[in-house]
């Protein structure tokens, strides 16, 4: 009777999303309600006060609003361009260069942005502009914007990390640890794409401006205390100088001394950034709260011991259910968004890969990059989005294709992480 009910939950969650229901609302109200159904209205009321006053006084969650808040100055003193100029300059001479210059710009914005839409509307701002100019095939300009927006997932410090260990009480350090190896990998693999795709058409991606060497060391001089910010603040948690929650307050002072000294924060730009943090933390807040009351219900429904039981006794090997489950969130991506997938799968799945023996860390870094995945593959594909509202004369179909070849550089991405999950273990083994 509790599995049942537990499944008619899950219909009925999936209807509100249909219907157009925010995500942390819909997963709040079912909890509850089902919780109370399965426990107690008493029980309900209490799992409710609890689950917010754990929210509130969980330390680890004041990492979400200060590397956000690190983020949106960094955002407004306009380190997107410069990292984009650095990039191209010492890039941009090769076949496909601008491209691959997105690609590192999106991967070094990345790791001060934590956010995937916001990388790639940057991204899409400054790079579409330069290598539409230079006569760049439209569909390998916007996919490598697009795609590259994706390795914000990965790239320290990730939102979705956060989220992660939050819901499976994963530690947020190490999680921040495990995606750097994967996220350079991931940069590395959209640059061959790009080399691969320019050698088959070379018109695609001709070639750009030549620079002198002092050119090139002084587009360094306008990134070099950002990438010493960010080596600091990452540097320090995986060698334990400080926890995540401490690097982000690092983090966020050192963005106002940087913009401050730029000359590129007034008190507009500063309000700006402090109203955005707060919408977005508000945003991340809810979607956590309504999560956790959700995965109350969820694990009261006893659907993940009966999942578990039901593959232990399916007699498949370990590695095929891992690649059913990935193959879930693949097609999942296809109508729902990265933080709905998180949200709703975790509570089901994370028990199972534990019984079956996986690394929390390793399947967390496998999971946020197929939930980031979807940011680029139809319908939904988010980034696709971003980016046509930013270039609005870029045909959707256009982007989507261009998207493709990077898709595939995903899966064979996804595959070596599985092969050699050292990958994702060492840093964080320190």
């Amino acid at each position: 009777m509790t599995v049942t009910i537990g499944f008619i939950g899950l219909g009925i969650l999936f209807g509100f999303i249909a219907l157009g229901m925010p995500i942390g609302f819909a997963m709040g109200l079912v909890g509850f309600v089902g919780f109370a159904v399965l426990v107690s209205l008493d029980a309900a009321v209490v799992r409710i006060g609890v689950t917010a006053y754990d929210l509130a006084t969980n330390y680890a969650i004041g990492t979400i609003p200060l590397f956000l808040f690190m983020a949106h100055i960094l955002f407004a003193s306009g380190i997107g361009r410069d990292l984009y100029d650095f990039a191209s300059k010492w890039m941009g001479r090769r076949r496909g260069g601008l491209a691959m210059a997105t690609v590192g710009a999106s991967a070094g914005f990345a790791a001060v942005s934590a956010s995937s839409l916001a990388t790639t509307a940057t991204m899409g701002l400054v790079a579409m502009p330069e290598m539409r100019k230079n006569n760049y095939n439209l569909s390998l300009a916007s996919g490598s914007v697009v795609a590259g927006g994706t390795i914000g997932s990965l790239i320290p410090p990730s939102g979705m990390f956060i989220i992660y260990g939050i819901l499976t009480e994963t530690s947020i350090g190490k999680m921040f640890a495990a995606g750097i190896i994967p996220g350079i990998l991931l940069a590395l693999f959209y640059i061959v794409t790009i080399a691969i795709w320019c050698r088959i058409d070379p018109n695609a991606g001709p070639r750009g401006p030549k620079f002198t060497l002092r050119e090139k060391l002084w587009s360094f001089t306008r990134t070099g205390e950002v990438i010493f910010l960010f080596t600091l603040v990452m540097g320090g948690i995986v060698l334990g100088w400080f926890t995540p929650t401490e690097a982000g307050a690092i983090g966020a002072f050192g963005a106002i001394i940087i913009s401050v000294a730029r000359r590129r924060l007034n008190w507009e730009a500063a309000r700006r950034a402090i109203y955005a943090t707060l919408k977005t933390t508000g945003m991340i807040f809810g979607i956590l709260f309504g999560a956790l009351v959700f995965n109350s219900f969820v694990t009261a429904s006893t659907i993940p011991l009966h999942i578990v039981e039901f593959v232990t006794q399916s007699g498949l090997p370990s590695m095929a259910v891992l690649a059913l489950v990935l193959l879930v969130y693949f097609v999942l991506g296809m109508v729902l968004d990265a933080s709905a997938m998180m949200t709703l799968t975790i509570p089901l799945f994370f028990p199972l890969m534990m019984d079956l023996g996986f690394d929390a860390v390793l399947f967390g870094v496998l999971v946020v990059r197929m939930t980031e995945i979807a940011l680029i593959t139809p319908p939904v594909g988010m980034n696709v989005y971003i980016l046509s509202g930013v270039a609005k004369d870029v045909p959707l179909d256009k982007i989507f294709k261009g998207a493709l070849p990077f898709v595939a550089a995903d899966i064979l991405h996804v595959a070596m992480l599985i092969a050699f999950p050292l990958l994702v273990l060492w840093l964080p083994s320190l």
